[in-house]
């Protein structure tokens, strides 16, 4: 079957949103530097639209020192007041200032729980949960664990943690699978599953 007639989620419309849905999209994430990118695009994104975000993903990347969380977590007042006026990135001195609050709250983490990895996964007791949902309606905007996640990642210091953006983030790092039931990233994401043996079903 070519590329073009395989059954996709229904959110997917665009050639960057097809790449990365086809290729990242709720594949499951344990690498500490692609989670810690995770959360400043997803923090980027608030208030904006994902394809939005993506569209600026190298100019994060450039900005951000290829999102090493101990660079970021160094970063100046001059540096931060700089970024202000990069356009390669959200120029929100909010969502910046937060990045690099959340890069230094990154790193008490990993120091604590020796990666940021075995703590977030820890929320859904290290195995992906996966969905069974047939239309993007029935995907909801929180979760337990992400309103858990959320509670927890704001009492340590992260700022644009809210519940709706960890939900999101789940999504994408792969700790639920809510690609729907008849797209065809449904079933090859759950094939790879790195971690704890096999996904937690949820009946929806």
């Amino acid at each position: 079957m070519k590329p073009g007639n395989l059954q996709r989620c229904a959110w997917v419309g665009t050639a960057l949103l097809i790449a990365y849905h086809d290729t990242e999209w709720g594949v499951p994430l344990h690498d500490d530097r692609k989670l810690f990118e995770l959360l400043i695009l997803e923090g980027a994104q608030a208030g904006l639209s994902w394809e939005t975000v993506l569209k600026k993903r190298e100019g994060y990347r450039a900005a951000f020192c290829s999102f090493d969380p101990a660079t970021v977590a160094r970063f100046s007042p001059d540096r931060v007041a700089g970024l202000l006026s990069d356009p390669g990135i959200v120029r929100n001195r909010l969502k910046i200032v937060s990045a690099v609050g959340n890069a230094k709250a990154f790193l008490q983490v990993q120091d604590q729980f020796s990666s940021f990895d075995a703590f977030i996964w820890r929320f859904v007791d290290g195995v992906p949960i996966r969905n069974a949902r047939r239309a993007g309606e029935q995907i909801p905007a929180t979760s337990p664990a992400s309103d858990a996640i959320a509670k927890e990642l704001t009492r340590r210091g992260f700022r644009f943690a809210g519940s709706t953006i960890c939900y999101a983030f789940m999504q994408a790092a792969g700790m639920v699978n809510d690609h729907l039931i008849d797209c065809f990233r449904y079933a090859e994401c759950t094939d790879q599953v790195e971690i704890g043996g096999p996904p937690r079903m949820t009946q929806h």
